[in-house]
């Protein structure tokens, strides 16, 4: 079972940007955790039953929609959106709540992986994987991570 502790008054972006390949909210991979914090603050709470080392930054305590961290060898290794945050869209306009077709629309086939009820639509460019989190056949996030790595958090 995993605990948190959720965050207050943090500078996670409202709205947050995904630039596909890039970042999200103005975290890229590899980021440290000094850079993190600069970005979005130090409220953050961490998860004490993940594996990797894990920040989540949430709009109010104790509810979910924010955003997560996690950190492999002291450097970002995945970043996403929990929940559906409100606002949040790609830099090319995509909002968050859009149908799913719109995805492939916009970026061609996506590989679909399915995590619990939800699908997680990647592609891959580079040394990044852009993950678009799909439910009940709209948008509900993203994130970004390592090519190869699960995209289920």
């Amino acid at each position: 079972m995993r605990v948190l502790t959720l965050a207050l008054g943090l500078l996670l972006p409202n709205p947050g940007v995904l630039a596909p390949g890039k970042s999200l909210g103005g975290v890229r991979l590899g980021m440290t955790h000094a850079e993190v914090r600069a970005q979005w603050g130090g409220s953050f709470g961490r998860c004490r039953g993940c594996r990797q080392e894990t920040w989540y930054f949430n709009y109010r305590a104790f509810h979910p929609q924010g955003a997560a961290v996690r950190f492999a060898n002291d450097r970002v290794d995945a970043v996403w959106t929990l929940w559906k945050p409100a606002g949040w869209r790609t830099s090319d306009g995509l909002h968050l709540g859009i149908p799913a077709p719109q995805l492939n629309v916009r970026y061609g086939a996506l590989v679909t992986i399915t995590c619990g009820n939800a699908q997680a639509l990647i592609v891959t460019k580079g040394r990044v994987t852009s993950v678009f989190y799909v439910f009940g056949g709209k948008l509900w996030g993203f994130g970004l991570n390592r090519p190869g790595a699960i995209p289920c958090h």
